[in-house]
């Protein structure tokens, strides 16, 4: 069966009021397309929960800054309508952005406490970009699951929040981060680096797995292990945004890792390419632990 395309907010009520008198589930996939591995992954996740997947399609934005890569952001709807239709996914929302944001478009959702941190200290406006269309097509979807990549952690910790504090009753999913063969995770964005930059963009990987090692090794200071990541990150040529350890549940910056473990997120340009990545810190645990 082919995948039902939906490019107007009208045409997904009609559709989910549908559902509901069929009584059946739903499961929701926001992406901004330029599907990978990693989002199919997401897609099998969301069909192992619900009789019906939703997968949407959106360069939103409002998430991006004046000065960063809306442009440039890879856009290829055929090729992704071709995957979703192999993957099963039944509808995909993929409408234009006067759709979502139409003339005198006035009302974004701030989450205070987590757009303040990690990215949001250098992307200002970027989580309220995030949780305006999250909190719009969860309206619009009322979906009974999303599911969401840990690769984009503290997006999925913002999305959590904004669930609970405005009761809009979806269970949030989050999958851990697939990688490539060489460590480099999963993102819409590596298509955007040539090839020596796609080497050096490894260093992500290996500082944070180097990390990892230490940390199970017995180095549990916090202040060390940011350092000897950064070091790494330097030496391939990355320019750094950040790099912290921090708790799981609040993002607050830790001194040392103990039980139940810490999380360290970096940010970084490879060329004009900004990538993130992170990986959870545990004294206990296996190298590879998901991230």
């Amino acid at each position: 069966m082919s995948v039902l395309l939906l490019k107007t907010a009208s045409q997904v009520r009609t559709q989910v009021a549908l559902l509901a008198t069929q009584a059946r589930s739903l499961a929701l996939v926001p992406t901004m397309g330029c599907l990978h591995p990693g989002h199919m992954a997401l897609v099998k996740a969301a069909r192992e929960k619900a009789q019906v997947v939703a997968l949407s399609i959106f360069v939103n934005p409002l998430q991006f800054g004046p000065k960063e890569d809306f442009g440039r952001y890879p856009r290829r709807l055929k090729e992704d309508l071709k995957a979703c239709e192999e993957a099963g996914v039944d509808w995909v929302y993929a409408p234009p952005e006067e759709e979502v944001y139409p003339p005198g478009f006035q009302t974004q959702v701030y989450c205070e406490r987590w757009s303040r941190l990690l990215c949001g200290k250098t992307r200002p406006h970027h989580f309220q970009g995030v949780a305006t269309v999250v909190c719009k097509l969860f309206a619009l979807f009322r979906p009974r699951w999303a599911v969401f990549g840990e690769k984009d952690f503290q997006q999925l910790c913002l999305v959590r929040a904004l669930n609970r504090d405005l009761d809009l009753g979806v269970e949030v999913v989050g999958l851990p981060t697939l990688r490539e063969e060489d460590g480099l995770a999963l993102s819409s964005r590596n298509v955007l680096l040539s090839a020596a930059e796609r080497q050096q963009a490894t260093a992500l990987s290996r500082a944070l797995f180097c990390a990892q090692r230490r940390c199970l090794q017995g180095e549990h200071s916090a202040w060390v292990l940011t350092e000897e990541a950064k070091h790494c990150l330097l030496q391939a040529g990355v320019r750094i945004d950040y790099v912290e350890v921090v708790d799981e549940a609040t993002l607050q910056p830790v001194a040392r890792i103990g039980a139940p473990g810490a999380r360290m997120l970096v940010a970084g340009f490879v060329g004009s390419t900004r990538l993130i990545d992170n990986i959870l810190l545990s004294p206990g645990g296996q190298i590879g632990d998901a991230a």
